[in-house]
């Protein structure tokens, strides 16, 4: 990696942390956003390489993770969210570098969701196997296509309709945007979260579908039975050993 680079990371996170608690205060601007996301994404083009690759996947990182203090899951929730997607990820590093590589693991309230590539059918069906054994999984979500990986102009391209699916939701008054996890493959749109109403998560869907380059949009966003999540008792966790159910994905 080019020794600028990191530098260049802290930056950035600096930014979307600035971003997202102006544009919550409705003190910053659609176009201020906009602007600032474009100087951002001109930045893997320049440096180019691992390093632009390393600056997109912190921005994907940060702009979709620093909102657990504001999710209905609340701290606790997105803690625990927090060390199921760790465990998961533990389990694909020993089972081989292809499964990190290709698979990315997304957690909301105990339900997983796995998108990406994996190299062999074999690979696919024993990263299947590894997260459903991991305990706290209560679903599992496949949607992992045998595939070789995204080239690095694919994962830049997926990081910035994410930042700008997150910017858009951000600034609508009449969705959560912290309730809303993202995360894109080739064009593909995963969401992930809970939502207060049909109207909130039909809204959320087509602002996503309307992003330039989106090919569709899957939603695995969960209507919010009354009491917020956060303040409803937690079910017993899941026992390790124990086998989550798999679903398919359901896009539009």
């Amino acid at each position: 990696y080019k020794p600028n680079s990191r530098p260049l990371l802290g930056e950035m996170q600096k930014f979307l942390t600035i971003g997202r608690d102006q544009a919550v205060g409705g003190h910053m601007s659609r176009l201020a956003i906009t602007l600032g996301i474009v100087g951002i994404f001109g930045l893997p083009l320049t440096l180019g390489g691992c390093a632009g690759a390393l600056l997109v996947g912190a921005l994907a990182g940060a702009a979709g993770g620093g909102y657990a203090a504001a999710q209905e899951r609340g701290v606790n929730g997105a803690v625990s969210d927090l060390d199921i997607e760790t465990n998961v990820e533990s389990g694909f590093s020993a089972v081989g570098p292809g499964l990190n590589e290709g698979i990315t693991t997304t957690v909301y309230q105990g339900r997983v969701l796995l998108a990406g590539t994996a190299p062999t059918p074999q690979m696919k069906a024993r990263a299947m196997e590894v997260a459903s054994h991991v305990a706290g999984v209560k679903t599992l979500y496949d949607n992992v296509e045998v595939a070789p990986p995204r080239a690095t102009w694919d994962v830049t391209k997926d990081a910035w309709i994410t930042a700008r699916i997150r910017s858009e939701l951000m600034l609508d008054p009449d969705i959560r945007s912290g309730n809303y996890t993202i995360d894109t493959q080739k064009g593909s749109v995963y969401l992930i979260g809970s939502a207060r109403s049909q109207a909130e998560l039909e809204r959320a869907t087509r602002i996503a579908r309307y992003i330039p380059d989106v090919r569709r949009v899957v939603t695995y966003v969960e209507l919010r039975p009354g009491a917020p999540v956060a303040e409803q008792p937690l079910p017993s966790p899941a026992r390790a050993g124990s086998s989550a159910p798999i679903q398919s994905p359901q896009g539009s």
